[in-house]
């Protein structure tokens, strides 16, 4: 994806991690870190999803430090 920031072998800094995303509109590749909570396992974000109040369960990589500064969470997947 561009403007994905790679994983670093030697660190986990960002990683790809299962997520619960208040997403308006589902097409979006990027999300803000306040609309993002990790989750530990697929099974555990499924749990959580709100499809009522616009809370999609997701894989996501990040977080990574956007060029305005924030911290920010690519989509990888839609579960």
């Amino acid at each position: 994806m561009r403007g994905m920031v790679p994983d670093d072998p030697q660190t986990s800094v960002s990683n790809a991690e299962f997520a619960v995303i208040y997403a308006p509109r589902k097409k979006r590749t990027r999300f803000p870190a306040a609309c993002v909570q990790i989750k530990e396992d697929a099974a555990q974000a499924y749990a959580d999803e709100l499809p009522t109040e616009k809370r999609y369960a997701a894989r996501v990589h990040g977080p990574s430090k956007s060029s305005e500064g924030q911290y920010i969470y690519y989509l990888l997947d839609w579960l």
